[in-house]
């Protein structure tokens, strides 16, 4: 059997460390015996993707069983997590949410959905929380906030952004246009993998696409970012402003990104899979290579608490929508 020492940083964490020797007739004691699916709902380049492929290797060498990365784009990552809510709970699927398809979707789409996430996933631990930039091409003739908003004054309804219909970033574009007083047009993509090419290219105008994604390529010149999400400024992009800075006080969003599995999925192996989140975010390489790719982490110190976390989302997501009287059709 498979065992790893884990190091704890509390008593919660202790308390799922424990859970990883398991006696031999408990549901976790010979899991992982076989490769685990690790479903991502959204295209590879993103965010999330970047997340769980960094935790997929690091899970794989704590557990001793391949985490396979599974990308099942589509309805702004519905498919995907219908998939993981509608998979036996048996702890061989596990999805990767993020903000949108964790707190936003459940509520922008309740009428449609084919799932209830409330009810058919839980959650194991929060991983990381990324900030978003707004971006353009290199191209682009703004060079600052003050004169992209001024430019898209001039040109109602003219210039356009790509976002997932119903994502973080997309209702960050419509709150933003709202409190700016400017007109564009979304032309949806499958997630921030799939939009970054179209506006280096300048097919679309702008976007507010995650700073995990985009940071390299405004640090090489390919794009232009007027300011980003996050509370403060980011170390690697020191000269962009926040949204408080730019005179939106209050205003933005962080894409958030947890594990999840079906709600039936056996305790011990929630727990022994929580044990082995938290092992592998204290392992310096990991560190590293989350630092190198932008996102800060942000781990749960308990499953109780990161469901907790997700409530409070869905409660502020539903307010937000509510008030910004968004529809999603």
């Amino acid at each position: 059997m498979f065992y790893r020492r884990t190091f704890c940083v509390g008593a919660a964490l202790c308390a799922l460390g424990a859970g990883v020797v398991q006696a031999a007739d408990s549901p976790a004691a010979n899991w992982p015996s076989k490769p685990v699916r690790l479903i991502v709902p959204f295209a590879p380049g993103g965010a999330t993707d970047i997340v769980a492929r960094i935790m997929a290797q690091g899970l794989a060498d704590v557990l001793g069983q391949q985490f396979v990365v599974d990308n099942r784009a589509g309805a702004s990552g519905n498919i995907g997590v219908e998939m993981a809510a509608k998979s036996l709970p048996d702890g061989y699927t596990v999805v990767i949410n993020n903000v949108s398809t964790g707190a936003i979707n459940p509520v922008a789409f309740a009428k449609t959905l084919k799932y209830d996430s409330s009810k058919e996933l839980i959650g194991v631990s929060l991983l990381a929380s990324v900030p978003n930039l707004l971006v353009a091409g290199s191209n682009f003739p703004p060079n600052n906030m003050k004169e992209f908003i001024d430019y898209a004054k001039a040109r109602p309804g003219q210039l356009n952004y790509s976002n997932p219909i119903g994502a973080y970033s997309h209702l960050d574009m419509l709150e933003f246009m709202s409190k700016a007083g400017i007109q564009m047009v979304n032309v949806p993509s499958k997630g921030a993998g799939s939009s970054f090419a179209p506006v280096i290219a300048g097919e679309i105008h702008a976007s507010f696409l995650n700073a995990a994604t985009v940071t390299p390529q405004v640090k090489a010149g390919r794009m232009k970012a007027f300011v980003t999400t996050a509370k403060t400024r980011l170390p690697d992009l020191p000269d962009v402003p926040t949204m408080a800075e730019a005179g939106f006080p209050g205003m933005g969003s962080v894409n958030w990104n947890g594990f999840f599995v079906p709600v039936k999925t056996p305790r011990a192996i929630i727990d022994k899979l929580a044990a082995a989140t938290t092992q592998v975010l204290q392992r310096p390489q990991v560190q590293e290579a989350f630092a190198k790719a932008g996102v800060p982490l942000t781990p749960s110190k308990s499953p109780e608490e990161f469901q907790a976390f997700v409530s409070s989302e869905l409660q502020r997501w539903a307010r937000i929508i509510k008030e910004n009287n968004v529809k999603f059709d």
